[in-house]
């Protein structure tokens, strides 16, 4: 089995940091990309959204990661993330409040940079609850 070296680190912990089979993460525009071991080398920006991790024992580990990059070279990976939520660790009511701020903000005249912000903060909020809502019981 080929696998590669991946190391996730957030803003206040490290999140992964061992063999996987295979990675995908949120891509800009709202597609997906998957790494495999012996990518081609290259810096990539991450949006926010849902995340799958294979690692080498075959286990998934799916989570929501925040905004950040990837960086794959020489067949090791790292991300560099502002957060990565279990789906447990994700609070839904809180998710759901910022999501209603969110939307209060954009109907709100703003500055171009505010709206944007606002926007950023929609995507999180809606993807935070789209991973906590596949993974209830």
């Amino acid at each position: 089995m080929k696998t590669f070296k991946l190391r996730i680190v957030a803003s206040n912990k490290v999140f992964f940091d061992d063999e996987c089979q295979c990675l995908t993460i949120p891509y800009i525009d709202g597609g997906k990309m998957s790494f495999l071991p012996r990518h081609e080398n290259c810096i990539v920006p991450i949006e926010s959204g849902e995340m799958k991790i294979k690692a080498a024992d075959d286990s998934v580990i799916e989570a929501f990661i925040g905004d950040g990059f990837i960086e794959f070279l020489d067949n090791e990976a790292e991300v560099v993330c502002v957060s990565v939520e279990m789906p447990i660790e994700i609070d839904k009511r809180r998710a759901e409040e910022a999501k209603i701020r969110a939307e209060e903000k954009l109907r709100q005249k703003q500055s171009q940079l505010e709206y944007n912000i606002s926007k950023a903060d929609l995507s999180r909020a809606m993807h935070r609850i789209k991973v906590k809502n596949r993974h209830e019981i």
